[in-house]
């Protein structure tokens, strides 16, 4: 009777997550949102938009601006180190590059459901079909850096694309 070789604690310890209470992996996946199945992108942009409401909110657009350029400065460190730990490039359960994205969306936009909404659904299909210079900044741009620019990208047109629906539906949605 041939026996199988032992497992290799490497490849087990691989397939474990890190654990959350690393101030990485709990800033990379926003809390954990990113552990959420299906689709941890969706969940971890959904999960930004409380935090970025508030923020406008109680401080005001100016305030969001910088909360942005702040988590986009720790992602690049964060999510850096959560491929490091799990040995991935980019890997799913990242979502603080769509918090940064999505942040960056809503910036300019007013304080409305409406716009919340729009922005929403725009930044996630500019982030799942990944229109030029998206893809292209995705597959050349490696590290933490290529994590979070690509969103930011997509955050970008998203908040364009939300701007001109809203100004030209302004009598239809704020009715």
């Amino acid at each position: 009777m041939t026996q199988s070789p032992p497992p290799d604690p490497q490849s087990e310890c691989d397939n474990k997550r890190p654990p959350l209470a690393h101030p990485a992996v709990l800033l990379a996946t926003w809390f954990g949102s990113g552990w959420l199945k299906p689709a941890p992108g969706t969940w971890g942009t959904l999960a930004s938009l409380p935090f970025a409401w508030n923020i406008v909110y109680y401080l005001g657009q100016p305030a969001l601006w910088v909360a942005t350029g702040v988590v986009f400065v720790i992602g690049i460190w964060a999510s850096k180190a959560y491929c490091i730990m799990t040995n991935t490039h980019d890997n799913g359960e990242i979502v603080i590059d769509e918090v940064a994205g999505m942040w960056f969306t809503v910036c300019l936009l007013p304080l409305s459901w409406q716009s919340y909404l729009i922005a929403f659904l725009l930044f996630r299909l500019f982030d799942i079909v990944k229109p030029f210079p998206i893809a292209t900044l995705d597959s050349k741009v490696k590290g933490g850096f290529g994590v979070m620019l690509d969103d930011i990208v997509a955050g970008a047109m998203a908040m364009l694309t939300t701007g001109l629906i809203l100004m030209m539906a302004r009598d239809y949605i704020y009715a």
